[in-house]
């Protein structure tokens, strides 16, 4: 875990992308370029907690902070062009916000032989220690790919010779009766909205997992493990 102090460094953090877990402010402190700071966080959806000085000083031994310091993400992100030439799968995330859910899809990615998990820049969840817990050391041998845009990311995929699946509730076919072509990406949406629009047109097939109950879909990372498994058991198979 690093620590950035200052305002002008936790700004030039933010706007580079830089893998961050939350921001800390200090209480009281106020001022334009804060509130710049707090505006950034808001876009990219990263969580900002107001503390009291006293903490901030501990955090960043005593140097000089000015009321501001962000918290690096507990591990780093891979470039998807160092996976995608040896993968035969890819999970590809459409805004997974909850960090247990991204740890748990990690841990059955890993599970089901998957190359690696991409996830978006902007509103998901990053790599955090609540992230590495769930994914109870899944992190050490599948990497996490950071993603600027996911429909362009799934472009470049197609372009690399990846077949793209995406889960939907919509789909026109039950997951267990596809015949996944290789390469394959495997798409699931975030909590609650699922897959967006655009990139439901850049997959070459919606799948739906059918349902029995009243429910009308499950928790992502319990239907990344249904979909991921029955990858997993077809490729055995052949």
């Amino acid at each position: 875990m690093s620590i950035i102090g200052g305002i002008h460094p936790v700004r030039e953090a933010l706007k580079s992308g830089r893998a961050l877990e939350r921001v800390l402010i200090a209480r009281g402190a106020g001022g334009a370029r804060l509130q710049e700071i707090v505006e950034l966080c808001r876009k990219l959806s990263l969580p900002v907690r107001f503390e009291p000085r006293e903490t901030l000083d501990r955090m960043s031994s005593q140097a000089a902070h000015q009321g501001v310091v962000a918290v690096g993400a507990a591990y780093s992100y891979t470039e998807l062009e160092d996976v995608v030439e040896q993968a035969r799968l890819l999970v590809v995330l459409d805004g997974v916000e909850d960090p247990h859910n991204l740890g748990a899809i990690v841990r059955t990615a890993n599970g089901a032989g998957a190359g690696a998990v991409c996830v978006p820049q902007r509103r998901a969840a990053g790599l955090t220690e609540a992230v590495a817990k769930s994914a109870a050391g899944a992190l050490e041998h599948t990497p996490v790919v950071r993603i600027g845009n996911v429909s362009q990311a799934l472009e470049r995929l197609k372009q690399r010779g990846f077949w793209i699946y995406g889960l939907d509730e919509r789909g026109s076919q039950p997951y267990d009766q596809v015949d996944y072509s290789e390469p394959t990406a495997l798409v699931f949406g975030g909590e609650g909205r699922g897959l967006h629009q655009r990139v439901r047109e850049r997959c070459d097939l919606l799948v739906r997992i059918p349902l029995a109950g009243s429910i009308p879909s499950l928790n992502v990372s319990v239907a990344a493990g249904v979909v991921l498994f029955e990858w997993r058991r077809r490729r055995s198979a052949k």
